[in-house]
């Protein structure tokens, strides 16, 4: 997982900017590839931040996933790819945009959550909660801060899954048109985009494949998807995972670039990129 100069550059970062905020609520965005070290870092940084007097919370894009029967009902109406939570289309945009609009205005919020293991949301008395006064609140997830591609950009299958399961490019079109829409309005409401940046959407199998080997020492055999299983469930990432790779350094406020050990090989923020 990314190190403790990740860690210090994004304090510095959020403290910096939570001194320009005053005592309005500060979001940050955090992106990154899946197993990049997102939820790590966004827990190193809550409890820093904490310490030092800082109220802290922290939502993950996977806990505003859509109920297992409302993607049932589109994967039905639109597209069967749709049955697999991850891509924009299968989250609560609504949802978020409330917890924020809540912190804004000083409250408690309760943050949703979702049960991976259930493939469901979790019952509301399970879900945490963000105290009242709240300063900071971290977005962390795969595509926090995307943006959508071109229309002709989807004309052509990346990979294996789009070319047999979504040849005419219904699924791709919806995910892309789903995230030009209310998927924007909840982005803009990030006050800053740190951006974790894989060195190439290569090795974002391998670690999935350790994040979900690790969950099967800890949980038991029963628990994480088996390696075959990851293989084609990070197909649907792929297209997206690639364009935020390609686009989002050049307007992110920091981007940690990683090895393929999740090591930090450089910091740039966005001061590096004027001229």
């Amino acid at each position: 997982m990314p190190g403790g100069d990740a860690l210090d550059a994004v304090d510095g970062l959020v403290r910096r900017a939570l001194a320009e905020r005053g005592e309005r609520l500060l979001v940050v965005g955090l992106c990154g590839a899946q197993g990049s070290g997102k939820s790590t870092l966004a827990e190193g940084l809550r409890q820093r931040l904490e310490r030092a007097g800082v109220p802290v919370a922290i939502l993950s894009i996977d806990d505003l996933y859509l109920t297992r029967a409302e993607r049932e009902a589109l994967a039905i109406a639109v597209h069967p790819l749709l049955r697999t939570r991850g891509v924009p289309g299968t989250h609560d945009v609504s949802l978020g945009l409330r917890v924020i609009e809540a912190l804004e205005r000083g409250e408690a919020a309760p943050l949703p959550r979702f049960g991976k293991a259930m493939d469901d949301r979790l019952p509301e008395a399970r879900w945490a909660r963000a105290a009242a006064g709240t300063r900071l609140l971290l977005l962390e997830g795969w595509c926090v801060g995307a943006q959508p591609q071109d229309a002709a950009a989807l004309a052509v299958p990346v990979n294996a899954l789009e070319r047999k399961e979504d040849a005419q490019g219904i699924w791709r079109g919806f995910v892309n048109h789903a995230l030009a829409g209310d998927y924007q309005a909840l982005f803009a409401r990030l006050d800053r985009l740190v951006m974790l940046a894989a060195p190439g959407f290569g090795v974002v199998r391998r670690w999935r494949t350790q994040q979900e080997q690790e969950l099967r020492q800890a949980a038991g055999a029963a628990a994480g998807m088996p390696d075959a299983e990851v293989a084609r469930f990070i197909q649907h990432f792929e297209r997206l995972t690639r364009h935020m790779l390609d686009e989002m350094p050049g307007r992110a406020d920091m981007v940690i670039a990683l090895d393929a050990a999740r090591r930090v090989t450089g910091i740039m923020g966005a001061q590096d990129r004027t001229t």
